[in-house]
């Protein structure tokens, strides 16, 4: 007995020798995958230009252009300038510019990425160490290090659930969960698929414990980039079977990833927004909003909602019905009196649904919508959703036959994308008012689910789900 307590003793000092040692200082584990590690195009993962991106230095591509502002008042139209008149406007914009750089280097930073701070990390240093040991000890994680094409290294942690995928098969699924701007995926919104049997794939921000960096938007689709391919081509599950989890600030990187690789399976997002410059605005004094649009604008273009328009796949909408983070409401009401109305998923939500389904959004659809999300609670969405007596069975059979219709009326069955026919469906002209607000109910239902819960709390594991594909 003496030897077993002896062995016993020697592993246990021996696992807090590498808890010390790769814990405190992530630099001297070694990289277990870079952002050029793809054999190639067809190894089972995406022939998207991101797994082949050769500039390195300047980073994945973001979809920017839309959101800079370029058509602002103020601005002259490219091309309707001589180049005296273009000089001119950058000296007189260079002020701007310096105070919207120091001002995101900054304050910007902390108050937009406060887990990047060293001394939040350093107070919450025991309790990510107790989450990376349950995650390991519990649930057989593997922590790597993954180098992003900025040279950013990404600290991660992956839950294997193949080997005992369970009754409904979960654990074939990879959910890739992104974290919010205080989250780590050692005590993150990685707990809810995890505990609900899926196997599970964390990583942390630039600037987030292990990972190097700072975490500007560029910096997270890069780490986000790498993430991908890391569980593409190295754990090797199929695109299909990989969901995008994201929470909060999160819902930017999980909609890049949707957006850059839409063969992916899935995308959830959790108590997210649609664009930052709203809830930017909302603590900022108001004399600072020429410089805070500025600011976010250039350095924190977070535009989820563009990005999330841009991928065909399934997606659900998780909003927290007691959300007082991401919402344009007054913040000084009480807990239990938090506007839903306010709740920017309500924007991400109408963009989508507009985007996807144009006729069915029309006049009685869109009022009928914002209307419904008005519903703070399951018991007053129920009733507003018998109160217009929409079938579900009927609205199936709706869909069902526009996308047989189309199939047949397309030979050519490349032009589908991965997830089928591809975005937006003109399905819904011709109906009638009442027919148009029963399917536009129908399909708002189907993507956005309320969560009666707060901003920070805990995703209850039943609470999960994936989302509804037709």
């Amino acid at each position: 007995m003496c030897v077993v307590c002896f062995v016993k003793a020697l592993v246990h000092v021996f696992k807090i020798y590498l808890t010390a040692n790769y814990t405190y200082n992530f630099r001297s584990w070694p990289v277990d995958f870079r952002w050029d590690d793809v054999r190639g195009i067809g190894a089972g993962g995406s022939s998207h230009r991101a797994l082949t991106c050769t500039a390195a230095a300047a980073g994945v591509w973001l979809l920017q252009d839309a959101a800079l502002g370029e058509d602002a008042p103020g601005r002259p139209l490219r091309g309707a300038c001589s180049q005296i008149q273009c000089l001119l406007q950058q000296i007189r914009e260079l002020p701007g510019q310096l105070a919207s750089y120091v001002l995101a280097h900054s304050l910007g930073r902390w108050l937009v990425y406060p887990g990047s701070m060293f001394l939040m990390t350093q107070a919450l240093l025991p309790l990510l160490q107790q989450g990376q040991e349950r995650l390991v000890e519990r649930y057989r994680g593997r922590r790597a290090k993954l180098v992003a094409c900025d040279g950013n290294e990404i600290d991660t942690m992956f839950m294997d659930r193949r080997q005992d995928p369970g009754s409904e098969g979960r654990g074939l699924r990879l959910v890739i969960c992104c974290e919010g701007n205080a989250g780590f995926y050692e005590m993150g919104c990685l707990s809810a698929p995890l505990e609900a049997g899926y196997s599970v794939l964390g990583w942390n921000h630039p600037g987030f414990g292990g990972s190097t960096g700072e975490p500007f938007p560029q910096h997270d689709a890069n780490a986000m980039d790498v993430v991908v391919k890391y569980a593409l081509h190295r754990l090797h599950f199929p695109a299909a079977d990989v969901v995008i989890y994201g929470w909060s600030i999160g819902g930017f990187t999980a909609t890049w990833a949707t957006m850059t690789y839409p063969e992916l399976g899935a995308l959830v997002l959790d108590a997210t927004f649609d664009d930052l410059v709203p809830l930017a605005l909302k603590v900022m004094p108001q004399s600072w909003k020429g410089l805070v649009v500025r600011t976010v604008r250039e350095h924190f273009n977070l535009n989820v909602g563009e990005q999330l328009c841009s991928y065909p796949g399934p997606v659900l909408l998780l909003r927290r019905t007691l959300d007082d983070v991401v919402s344009t409401s007054d913040h000084l009401r009480p807990l239990s009196s938090v506007d839903v109305e306010g709740n920017r998923g309500n924007e991400l939500l109408l963009r989508l649904l507009q985007h996807r389904y144009p006729a069915v959004m029309e006049r009685e659809g869109l009022a009928i919508v914002t209307r419904w999300l008005r519903a703070d609670s399951l018991a007053q969405e129920s009733a507003f959703y018998a109160r217009y007596r929409v079938s579900d069975k009927r609205c199936l059979a709706l869909l069902r036959s526009y996308r047989a219709r189309c199939k047949e009326e397309q030979e050519n069955e490349e032009v589908w994308g991965p997830h089928g026919l591809p975005f937006p469906w003109l399905v819904g002209q011709g109906l009638s008012p009442r027919r148009r607000r029963q399917l536009a109910l129908f399909l708002a239902r189907k993507h956005l689910r309320n969560v009666e819960t707060t901003h920070c709390s805990p995703l209850e594991p039943e609470d999960f789900q994936v989302p509804w594909r037709l």
